[in-house]
């Protein structure tokens, strides 16, 4: 049985994304910030048919909880064939580039950013141990500069001065990973889930299981994938890969 890890799981895509792994086979680890939200998720799934489920307390601020997490996980198994990093924040508003406090840059991109590398290194040596390892990145199409450059682009006037820069310093981060584990057989890549109804976006958007699904299938990818690639579900049509 394959296995899974996803941070951010108790709720909305990340939650989805677990149930959808499951009835497909896999073990799920869910990565929550509050185990007891963790738990009550797992009894969720279970409801539902889908024991093969646990909760695993992971803060990815916090790199004592992320060493523990991983020794947890290291205690129950000899691989992990996923990550999906998906724990993510917003951050406070407004964003503006001329008044966001560096403070507040620093507190969405210690989330987004540097907790999805200290998640990603600790758990290296298991996801090393699997046929093909893959490493989703969940990213945002805020994070394009083309598509941000563009005035015609539907999302052009969202300038969230924290939260797109953090997400573009991810798919920077997503390139390079994927160039030095490409030899070993990696599949790493961004995706982006696209608007979606959850209370990350105030409940506008697409639907939940169409977004995990899109996440699904770029964490099921075999050793013919994809790496170092960034797709999304806004993609224009036509186009399989999105604009950086």
């Amino acid at each position: 049985m394959k296995q899974v890890l996803i941070t951010g799981a108790n709720k909305s895509i990340g939650l989805e994304t677990a149930r959808q792994l499951a009835q497909q086979g896999y073990f799920v680890y869910l990565g929550c910030r509050d185990l007891a939200k963790g738990q009550q998720a797992v009894a969720h799934l279970a409801a539902a048919g889908l024991t093969h489920v646990e909760a695993i307390q992971l803060d990815v601020c916090d790199k004592a909880s992320i060493q523990t997490a991983e020794q947890t996980i290291r205690a129950k198994t000899t691989v992990l064939d996923v990550l999906i990093n998906n724990a993510g924040v917003l951050g406070e508003m407004p964003q503006n580039a001329l008044t966001t406090d560096t403070t507040q840059l620093r507190e969405v991109f210690d989330t987004n950013f540097f907790g999805t590398i200290d998640v990603t290194q600790a758990f290296l040596h298991l996801l090393g141990q699997a046929p093909v390892p893959v490493i989703v990145n969940i990213t945002s199409g805020l994070a394009s500069l083309t598509l941000q450059s563009d005035p015609t682009w539907v999302h052009a006037p969202y300038k969230l001065a924290a939260y797109g820069p953090s997400k573009t310093a991810l798919n920077a981060y997503t390139v390079f990973l994927a160039d030095e584990l490409r030899a070993q057989g990696f599949k790493v890549n961004a995706v982006d889930p696209g608007q979606t109804a959850t209370d990350f976006t105030g409940h506008q958007g697409g639907a939940v299981t169409d977004a995990a699904r899109f996440v699904a299938h770029y964490a099921t990818l075999g050793a013919d994938g994809p790496t170092g690639k960034y797709f999304s579900r806004d993609a224009p049509a036509g186009e399989t890969e999105s604009p950086w």
